[in-house]
């Protein structure tokens, strides 16, 4: 392939099923989105299989499919990636897990994001914590998102918060090797946060009070191929979203960082445009990755997905303006409103700059029609890259 400039923008969990409320239309039909269907009408469309039979329908997965790499291959763990992020180096007997901040209420999952707790208030909880669950080490993310790393790990089998929001807790707490040191952690912070003056805070201001961690998908650092070296061609990440830089990180990525990057609803859209193309005069390929709309389908809020959905639109608009760069748009897994949580089923894709079909507008049901067809998630950016320069 010859080098050229290249910009993925990932809606997380943009796709979704049709909606009664939206008369019958999913969110992406709905929403007002000239400038993805612009990418649609103008360019070529297709359906990708994100999640290979037989893994877990998780934004890990999704993405490492769709950066060309197998997670079948290459996959350890959420865990290791975020952990990655934070510049973390594992021993060779170290596992790290994903540690969410969680609100549990007479046993039953009430928020996997304890209300979207603050980074500095996750950061003084989990230093408390500290103090209690030595030798393990608890590692303070971007608000709920945090990483605990075990010491003389075997592993666990663990289950998403997420997934298990309005249901009791008991049946999925941790099983297998590492079980009994995860659920004493949990057991430690449930003490430790009862009465931590910044629960204490956040229930006098009516908000969500972070009773427990909740350790998941742990694993060890995976060995990805440098994207440079995998594709020949410069690439950088931008995502307020700790897994994705790991990502980034592991596969020897720029990562650039956003001031205003939230990785929540109100993440700083046109920032994020803006830096993309400022990385364009040093690297080739940059991806986008946006979590507005996965936060939005976890709450089951269709404004809130609407919404997302056209100001990510938007940014396509300044990207679209303020380069010639090849331009693709997709999800990496949909987060349907109806069940709020992940499915594996096939998401659009549209590319604009490997010629025109006959779509007409960004969305599920056209892009089921696309001259791309379905294809397998590894096979996209070879697709997007492969066919001369941009």
């Amino acid at each position: 392939m010859k080098p050229g400039k290249y910009i993925v923008v990932l809606g997380d969990g943009m796709a979704d099923e049709p909606i009664g409320e939206l008369g019958g239309m999913t969110p992406l039909e709905y929403a007002s989105t000239p400038n993805m269907d612009r990418i649609a009408r103008e360019g070529s469309c297709g359906m990708l299989q994100t999640i290979p039979p037989g893994c877990e329908a998780g934004s890990d997965i999704a993405n490492l499919s769709i950066l060309g790499y197998d997670p079948r291959v290459f996959y350890t763990g959420r865990g290791p990636l975020e952990a990655a992020s934070m510049g973390l180096l594992l021993g060779e007997s170290e596992m790290a897990y994903r540690c969410n901040l969680v609100t549990i209420r007479d046993g039953t999952m009430a928020d996997f994001s304890a209300g979207h707790i603050s980074s500095a208030e996750g950061k003084a909880l989990l230093s408390t914590l500290q103090e209690e669950i030595a030798p393990v080490r608890v590692y303070p993310g971007v608000s709920y998102r945090n990483v605990l790393v075990l010491p003389s790990a075997r592993g666990a089998v663990t289950v998403p918060p997420h997934d298990i929001v309005g249901q009791p807790v008991m049946p999925h707490l941790p099983q297998g090797n590492d079980a009994e040191v995860l659920r004493s952690c949990m057991e430690a912070s449930q003490r430790v946060f009862e009465h931590h003056p910044v629960n204490e805070s956040r229930v006098a201001r009516a908000l969500s009070p972070a009773t427990h961690i909740w350790p998941w998908s742990g694993g060890k650092t995976p060995q990805l191929t440098p994207f440079s070296q995998k594709y020949g061609i410069s690439g950088a990440i931008i995502s307020a979203v700790d897994l994705l830089r790991g990502i980034g990180r592991c596969a020897a990525m720029e990562v650039i960082d956003v001031p205003g990057a939230t990785g929540y609803l109100d993440t700083d859209y046109q920032a994020k445009a803006r830096y993309a193309l400022d990385a364009l005069h040093r690297v080739n390929f940059v991806y986008i990755h946006v979590e507005a709309p996965d936060e939005a389908g976890h709450m089951g809020s269709v404004e809130e997905k609407v919404r997302a959905i056209e100001r990510l639109d938007t940014m396509v608009g300044t990207l679209i303006e303020g380069c010639s760069a090849r331009i693709a748009v997709l999800p990496d897994h949909p987060t349907p409103l109806r069940i709020r949580t992940h499915t594996s089923d096939p998401v659009p894709f549209a590319i604009l700059g490997i010629g025109r079909d006959n779509c007409r507008s960004f969305c599920e049901r056209e892009a089921a029609g696309g001259s791309l067809g379905l294809r397998e998630g590894q096979e996209f950016l070879s697709l997007f890259l492969g066919e001369g320069s941009a």
